[in-house]
């Protein structure tokens, strides 16, 4: 019994070891991610924390974003309009009072609005560019000078497949993710001397709670479209995002990853 048990103490001794020598890929970064309080963006927020980063999340949604700081564990909330400078200064004002730094900024907030191109209205093409892509210019250029002080940064951006190919009726969403891309492969260029990498993720179909309002018959529609036959979960995003937030990649810049189960490939 003695002998039994001493071979136990050892194989415990041995999967303990194994699970403390497992390097956390965000151990000790600090991340923002817009649009944290939902879907890929909360996700995200949970994937960043089990990789050892701390997180703001920076969202509309007060309710959702509270609840999901409380949680977890180094996270913090920040009612925040991508789309109003000063709101977006405040953002970076809050993560380097709060952690003295930043490693990871994760572009999340998006809006969709889809409407006939013949009745578009120019007040939620405004709504739509405010957020897709002045949001985005906006956190990154306040972020890109808190980089640029630590002498590194990621930034992520979050296009679509509908950066890639064209939808009826979302004229304003399709030009916003379409322009996303380039933005990433622009400031990707301008400051690589920087040590600064920016690249975007291009999710396809993902069951997030805009996918879940729809009947049944719809889904099953989506997915008979998709290669892989099912819908992406916000999970597969985060893990990507966290990816492309890491060390790991640390030689890729300018990239867009499409998260899309081979929709784009046929």
């Amino acid at each position: 019994m003695s002998i039994f048990i001493m071979c136990c103490n050892r194989y415990d001794n041995a999967v303990s070891s194994t699970r403390r020598s497992v390097k956390m890929r965000l151990k000790d970064k600090v991340a923002i991610v817009t649009g944290g309080a939902n879907g890929i963006g909360e996700a995200t927020v949970k994937e960043m924390v089990r990789e050892g980063a701390s997180v703001l999340i920076a969202d509309l949604n007060e309710e959702k974003g509270i609840k999901l700081a409380e949680e977890l564990n180094n996270v913090i909330f920040l009612k925040t309009n991508v789309a109003l400078e000063e709101d977006v200064k405040d953002m970076i004002r809050k993560i380097e009072h709060t952690f003295g730094r930043l490693d990871v900024l994760f572009n999340g907030a998006g809006l969709n609005i889809m409407e006939k191109t013949d009745r578009i209205r120019v007040d939620n093409v405004k709504r739509v560019i405010d957020v897709n892509i002045i949001g985005a210019i906006l956190t990154s250029k306040c972020a890109l000078e808190l980089f640029k002080k630590m002498g590194s940064g990621s930034i992520i951006n979050t296009a679509s497949i509908w950066g890639h190919i064209g939808e009826v009726k979302n004229l304003a969403y399709t030009a916003s993710k379409a322009g996303l891309i380039n933005m990433t492969k622009t400031l990707a260029l301008e400051y690589a001397k920087y040590n600064i990498r920016v690249n975007s993720v291009s999710p396809g179909f993902i069951d997030t709670s805009f996918v879940d309002q729809d009947e049944e018959v719809i889904k099953r529609h989506l997915e008979s479209k998709i290669p892989l036959a099912r819908l992406g979960k916000t999970e597969e995003v985060a893990k990507l995002v966290t990816f492309l937030a890491s060390d790991e990649a640390s030689y890729i810049t300018g990239a867009d990853f499409k998260i899309d189960g081979g929709y784009l490939a046929k």
